[in-house]
């Protein structure tokens, strides 16, 4: 299935791998990157149950977009413990141009192929998308 505004197909894998993270929680997080030459949105890196938020944030790179999916834990006031599958559209301003282009006309379509997400961040550096703004925006 592609998407008519930018061509872009979603691997099969992203939501498959998507549905373990949300039903099973055999993955804490998982980074997507859109392969240009197939023209498909392709699974990068799986995290696994026990890596930490700083793993996570170390699998993006620098200079490049990426999609991600974090599985984030919290407690709320009340001390139950929660989680929220966090969808973050990581857009550096180090990356190029066009990368951010194909990024930004292809997340919303890629964003409905993933069934379950619960709050969405865009972030262009690190600070915009900190273990703070996460639990900010899980309540």
């Amino acid at each position: 299935m592609t998407n008519a505004a930018s061509g872009m197909a979603v691997h099969d894998d992203c939501k498959l791998k998507f549905m373990e993270l949300k039903t099973k929680r055999t993955h804490r997080f998982i980074v997507f990157k859109i392969e240009e030459k197939q023209k498909q949105v392709i699974v990068e890196k799986l995290g696994e149950p026990t890596e930490t938020y700083d793993d996570f944030t170390a699998s993006l790179p620098a200079e490049e977009c990426r999609y991600a999916v974090f599985d984030f834990d919290f407690m709320t006031e009340e001390n139950v413990p929660k989680s929220r599958i966090f969808f973050i559209a990581w857009s550096p301003d180090t990356a190029k141009v066009r990368s951010k282009m194909i990024y930004a006309s292809s997340k919303d379509r890629f964003k409905r192929e993933l069934d379950g997400i619960q709050v969405e961040l865009q972030a262009t550096d690190p600070t915009e998308m900190g273990l703070d703004v996460f639990k900010s925006r899980a309540n």
